[in-house]
């Protein structure tokens, strides 16, 4: 009975070790293909953003500052959902600096379904978490079981991305 009660407190919990694969990885996307993969969601384990075109959210002034840039310095806005398979593993928001990436770049997040962390994987980037808050937060939609705010920068800490990941029940499921 002791060695039983003692397996049990050791084993850890989906969503300790959702947050685990999201901390050892720069890119929520590489991280969610990770995922994916160990939990046998879909194979191949292929990461790919739903993009809602016609939403719009502007920054807030925080988001600006946290961005480095000037009031009226244009900023690209994506709200996607992260799907492995048929599962949705996040929806983001994710406003960015157009001038800061590659023309290619830009054109690939305004059309394509390319997660944003694979699109500018090429950059180099690093992830400075600025937040996370187990379940829901005012960002996310009903069900996030994680929230994460971030930033990206690359090399000389130019920042180039604030996101915020709200990520589903669906990565705790096992069916």
């Amino acid at each position: 009975m002791l060695t039983l009660a003692t397996v049990s407190s050791c084993a850890t919990s989906p969503l300790s070790s959702l947050e685990r694969t999201l901390s050892a990885n720069q890119s929520a996307t590489a991280a969610l293909e990770q995922w994916c993969a160990a939990r046998r969601i879909a194979s191949p384990a292929i990461v790919r953003a739903i993009a809602d075109r016609d939403a719009r959210r502007p920054a807030s002034a925080a988001i600006r500052a946290s961005l480095g840039v000037r009031p009226d310095e244009p900023l690209g806005y994506r709200h996607v959902q992260l799907a492995c398979g048929e599962r949705v593993l996040s929806v983001a928001h994710n406003w960015y600096v157009p001038a800061r990436l590659t023309a290619a770049m830009n054109r690939t997040l305004e059309t394509g379904d390319t997660p944003f962390g694979k699109v500018v994987a090429p950059l180099g980037f690093t992830r400075q978490r600025l937040e996370r808050q187990r379940g829901g937060s005012a960002d996310c939609p009903a069900g996030t079981v994680l929230a994460d705010k971030a930033v990206l920068r690359v090399g000389d800490g130019t920042a180039i991305s604030f996101v915020v990941e709200c990520y589903t029940a669906a990565n705790l499921s096992r069916d």
